[in-house]
């Protein structure tokens, strides 16, 4: 039998003796590496949905446009996105609101007036050098507020509103959720009687 060098040996010890800690520092680290951020789990963290209701106006409707919003608010979704349905305080059959804090829905609204000319200043008039937002074949109008985003349709009978709070981002977008039941449940207004931001070329 041949003996083998000394320091041959003691290379080989040598070897052994850092490739065992090696190996265990790269275990830890792929371990910890497939852990779940738990920093990032609790800033996805639901917020809790009070169970008060939504504190909405319901202004009395005549008898044609409330059938309309009674058919919209029956065919809304049970939540849009994440955020579900909630109960509101008054006109369930023309309000509607979903998650905390709320993005409310109200049909019947007074419809935005656009203005009559770049130099109208008539107060509350639609700007008309606005641009409005074709979505799903629904036109609306977006006004930004301190607190909330209110976008409301252009191009229908019967005006509906949505109304997105500033913690959300993208407020068309979230009005955007509504447009198909908006399309199956509201005619549209005739096409002279559209904003030509509404029209379709």
């Amino acid at each position: 039998m041949v003996n083998k060098d000394p320091a041959t040996r003691a290379a080989a010890l040598w070897a052994t003796v850092i490739a065992v800690p090696v190996a265990l520092l790269v275990g830890v680290l792929a371990f910890i590496a497939i852990q779940p951020d738990k920093s990032e789990k609790a800033d996805n963290t639901p917020v809790a949905i009070p169970s008060t209701p939504v504190v909405m106006d319901a202004p009395k409707l005549d008898d044609r446009t409330a059938t309309v919003c009674l058919a919209v608010t029956s065919q809304l979704p049970a939540t849009i996105r994440e955020l579900p349905a909630r109960v509101v305080s008054a006109g369930p059959e023309q309000n509607a609101a979903y998650g905390e804090p709320p993005v409310t829905v109200s049909c019947g609204v007074p419809a935005p007036v656009m203005c009559e000319s770049l130099k109208d200043e008539t107060p509350g008039c639609v700007p008309m050098d606005t641009e409005l937002l074709i979505m799903n074949r629904v036109c609306w109008y977006a006004k930004i507020g301190a607190d909330a985003a209110t976008v409301t349709t252009m191009d229908r009978e019967v005006p509906v509103a949505v109304t997105v709070p500033n913690t959300y981002e993208n407020p068309a977008q979230w009005a955007n959720e509504f447009s198909d039941t908006i399309v199956e449940t509201v005619k549209s207004k005739p096409v002279a009687e559209m904003p030509s931001g509404c029209q379709i070329s």
